[in-house]
């Protein structure tokens, strides 16, 4: 084969194109943000396991009283997680006055904290286990 021959050979053989490299790029990031974005939303969705029964405790006319310079508050509601939301709560402290109580609870007598009122008007007070409220309640825990 003379040379002129392989020089028309080369020229009319075009190299094989893998396709632009941008849009593999782009196909990427657009997975990555998904993927990103799809976590975003679900990590800091507000659910709980113990939602539907602290709707059902606030169902059953149960209210708990407390306040917010209260510790054993804290941990009764730290117990409930996210789901505190959803009991039925009065505050009776006065904001900025620790160890102070407002009128309402003043006037229903609560004296310590946290306290629990039931359907039937009877209390108790203190940090009471979700088992303990799932028996007083008949509200059934997951």
């Amino acid at each position: 084969m003379s040379k002129l021959s392989e020089q028309r050979e080369k020229q009319g053989a075009t190299p094989q194109k893998k396709g632009p490299r941008w849009i593999w790029i782009l196909v990427a990031i657009v997975v990555l943000l998904g993927a990103w974005a799809a976590y975003d939303y679900y990590s800091y969705r507000n659910v709980s396991t113990l939602d539907d029964f602290a709707k059902c405790v606030s169902s059953k006319g149960t209210r708990m009283y407390g306040a917010w310079w209260c510790p054993h508050c804290a941990d009764q509601k730290e117990s409930f997680g996210l789901a505190f939301q959803y009991v039925t709560y009065t505050e009776c402290g006065i904001e900025g006055q620790p160890h102070s109580l407002n009128d309402q609870c003043r006037n229903a007598g609560i004296k310590n904290f946290p306290t629990w009122q039931f359907a039937d008007g009877h209390r108790e007070e203190g940090v009471l286990s979700l088992t303990d409220l799932s028996s007083k309640t008949g509200c059934k825990l997951p």
